[in-house]
């Protein structure tokens, strides 16, 4: 699985301050499972939620939100585009510690595809990115869906 330490590399990139202290920055995968492709090749895709989790963050949660869904726009954009999948499929929650200070938890319903081939009687795997989008500015296509366009 990739998109994990991708993810961990963007938010790090954006937020100078995880980078000075990356114990802040906790990442679990949870209720993960592999699906066939019912092709009769041995290729898959994992699902899973990725929980990111940052501890003790004194920062703004917009700076955090933007970050996330920007890294979706390349890494997931179904989750942005798509009406249903959209609705549900950027979940947080924060535990309030002081009034500047939270731990904040936000959840990702992530696929990855594999395709899985031998190559002289040995397996090999590719993951598979995901295509780039149509229109590079999500942010420009947000807005258009938004105002109803």
């Amino acid at each position: 699985m990739k998109k994990p330490d991708s993810l961990r590399a963007h938010l790090i990139a954006t937020m100078p301050h995880l980078d000075r202290d990356p114990d802040k920055l906790l990442m679990f995968v949870d209720e993960g499972r592999i699906l066939g492709t019912g092709t009769g090749t041995r290729s898959y895709e994992y699902q899973y939620t990725l929980n990111l989790i940052l501890t003790n963050f004194g920062g703004n949660p917009d700076a955090v939100m933007v970050a996330v869904v920007d890294w979706l726009a390349t890494n997931q954009p179904e989750l942005l585009d798509n009406n249903e999948r959209r609705r549900d499929a950027i979940q947080f929650e924060a535990d309030i510690l002081k009034e500047d200070l939270v731990d904040l938890s936000i959840k990702l319903p992530l696929t990855e595809r594999v395709i899985a081939r031998t190559v002289a009687g040995r397996w090999e795997t590719e993951a598979i990115s995901e295509p780039a989008p149509v229109e590079s500015d999500w942010l420009a296509i947000f807005e258009r869906k938004a105002a109803g366009g």
